[in-house]
């Protein structure tokens, strides 16, 4: 394995010791990362965001330019994360008791080096970067959101997918005692999704661990998540345990419920409707008025090549 669980080396005596009291810091508050690299302008003001900031954040080129973000309010008490509820303020009012830390994330199938990584040596691994994206949700609303992050890319290539990794399968954490929302039937538990490995590879695919400059609080997918913004918000699963490389096509929770309804793509498309809502319009949350919704969530000159030669709404 390329990180270790337990370094052999105290990172004290390989970081400078500023540095390292101020990621420790940041770690004990929720083993995420934040941002002194975003500008004031985007910090929130509510005084109940008290997650540790992440330092040395830099801003990235792939953002999503010209948009208001929204406001940290309803990024922070408007989700989706069944685990804690199905009401979009269930999980603000019902992660409280959720562990984030510490936290590690097991790697195995197609890849030459499997492994249990823990955050903490991801983060000392990878550069951090602020990336500001667009959310749309399948049920029709959209976000603005300053997300921290890095690549999932860079840390596939660490992990060297073998020559059958075709899909990647991602896996959230089952802790019923933690997540009331898991004693009910909603979907299959463990929450799962999947990606094909040139997206999962794609540049704008990221791994988030914060957003506002901020480590995630608990109802958005403390410690980590995928961020996946030209999909629907349910592809873009929150509180990752596992990562799997395989040969064939995973299973994914919304589309073993329901799979008239959920593909497994699940590309922001305009022309493809929901069989029991449109998708041509969507509504940004914070807005009275619907705005059309745009082709692949706005993100298409970046990633339409993914697709050439698919029908997108066979391939829903």
């Amino acid at each position: 394995m390329l990180i270790r669980t337990t370094p052999t080396i105290p990172t004290r005596e390989i970081t400078d010791e500023r540095l390292y009291l101020d990621r420790r810091a940041f770690l004990r508050a929720s083993v995420g990362v934040a941002a002194g690299g975003v500008a004031g302008a985007l910090l929130p003001t509510d005084e109940a965001f008290a997650q540790a900031a992440i330092p040395n954040v830099k801003k990235s080129n792939l953002s999503t330019t010209g948009e208001k973000l929204n406001a940290f309010e309803d990024i922070t008490s408007y989700n989706n994360f069944y685990e804690f509820g199905t009401d979009k303020g269930d999980p603000k009012a019902n992660s409280g008791r959720f562990k984030p830390t510490p936290w590690t994330v097991k790697i195995d199938g197609e890849v030459g080096k499997p492994g249990d990584y823990t955050l903490e040596d991801l983060l000392k691994r990878f550069p951090l970067e602020e990336r500001v994206y667009r959310l749309r949700c399948v049920e029709a609303w959209s976000m603005v959101i300053p997300w921290v992050g890095f690549p999932l890319g860079d840390l596939l290539k660490v992990v060297e997918p073998t020559s059958k990794a075709r899909f990647v399968e991602f896996t959230t954490v089952q802790r019923p005692a933690e997540m009331p929302g898991l004693r009910y039937p909603v979907l299959e538990w463990p929450y799962r999704e999947g990606l094909r490995l040139d997206e999962a590879q794609h540049p704008l695919t990221l791994m988030a661990v914060g957003l506002y400059g901020k480590t995630l609080l608990n109802q958005n997918g403390a410690p980590l998540r995928l961020v996946v913004p030209w999909k629907y918000g349910f592809k873009s699963i929150k509180s990752i345990a596992r990562i799997r490389l395989t040969e064939k096509q995973p299973q994914t929770s919304w589309n073993m419920s329901a799979a008239q309804e959920y593909g497994f793509y699940s590309n922001v498309n305009p022309q493809v409707d929901h069989p029991r809502w449109s998708q041509a319009k969507e509504r940004r949350i914070g807005e009275f008025l619907r705005r059309d919704t745009l082709m692949l969530n706005g993100y298409a000159d970046q990633v339409a090549a993914l697709y050439k030669g698919m029908d997108l709404k066979k391939n829903y």
